[in-house]
């Protein structure tokens, strides 16, 4: 009896990124990065042109409007304004003034845009290291809602904005941005994923854990209970070669907890891994994992084929 992997892997060979997926997802990056900095370019703009009424840097400070930005371009981001008290932003912006705008000259406004956008750049990168799980679960939520949608299964979703669980809206056009969780059945068994959740039995986040329930008793700690759990799986959408050792050691050491956890339950849960840069070495073990049975299933996320196959799997169990 062929095993669930052996539908879309023959080898670990399968499992490598190949390097045009590679280069499609450093394209994707930079579209995505380019499209996160947009609303950062129209308040440069905006604050230039506020700015520009002012003769001198000084009499920025007349200029309330702007308050906001003069604290950016001191390197004040917003999260740290919110915890600083009056005084503190008057000397940050005082300090911006004397050290930086005032020995630029006549060109203090092109200053004051300069190192607006270095903090704004600074908030951008850091919003960025996050960026390839946020696309990668995009991706994977996608994939499992067409299964269900082809298949004529209804399901309900549960917003990350809200916290509520809701019926499959008539247009699910970009639901995947704000989803958190997604049930449906298979027959008459209810089904339930979850993204990031931490597992109480060894207190630590496991990216996609499947339950055997119906949405509303997640809200009643189900996830404490052994036997609810189906499968547990580890998503990295990371597409840099350079640190898919570093993820793969993660997700490795997360399904390790995993096996630990639930070693006594008759049958266990299925244990899963979806990556999207998988180099040979860390195909190979993946592949011995599967052989084992320490993996059930497994897939590259670059790999439509391989995708379409794991989320119909998932969507049976």
């Amino acid at each position: 009896m062929s095993k669930a992997y052996q539908d879309h892997l023959k080898s670990s060979r399968d499992l490598e990124t190949t390097y045009e997926a590679v280069r499609a997802g450093f394209v994707s990056l930079a579209l995505e990065k380019n499209r996160r900095a947009t609303p950062y370019v129209a308040e440069a703009r905006a604050l230039k042109s506020a700015a520009s009424k002012a003769k001198s840097p000084i009499d920025l400070l007349a200029i309330p409007a702007i308050r906001a930005g003069l604290l950016a371009a001191a390197g004040i981001s917003d999260k740290a304004a919110g915890h600083l008290q009056e005084s503190d932003r008057d000397d940050a912006i005082a300090g911006l003034i004397g050290k930086f705008l005032e020995p630029a000259g006549a060109n203090f406004v092109e200053e004051l845009v300069f190192r607006f956008l270095l903090t704004r750049g600074d908030a951008l990168g850091g919003s960025m290291r996050n960026v390839g799980g946020f696309m990668a679960q995009r991706k994977l939520t996608r994939a499992l809602i067409a299964q269900l949608n082809i298949s004529g299964t209804r399901y309900r979703w549960l917003s990350s904005d809200s916290k509520a669980w809701a019926d499959k809206p008539e247009d699910d056009m970009d639901i995947e941005i704000n989803l958190r969780g997604i049930a449906w059945g298979v027959g008459s068994l209810a089904r339930v994923l979850i993204y990031n959740l931490t597992v109480p039995l060894f207190g630590n986040n496991v990216d996609l854990c499947l339950f055997r329930c119906e949405s509303e008793a997640m809200c009643r700690d189900v996830h404490a209970d052994p036997d609810a759990y189906v499968a547990l799986g580890e998503l990295k959408g990371g597409i840099d070669p350079a640190g898919a050792d570093e993820h793969w050691k993660t997700a490795r050491t997360a399904l390790g907890r995993v096996r630990k956890a639930f070693c006594t339950q008759q049958p266990p849960p299925h244990a899963f891994f979806i990556g999207a840069a998988i180099e040979t070495k860390m195909a190979g073990e993946i592949w011995k994992m599967l052989q084992r049975g320490d993996l059930q299933n497994a897939a590259n996320l670059t790999n439509d084929e391989q995708i379409s196959s794991i989320t119909r799997w998932i969507c049976s169990l």
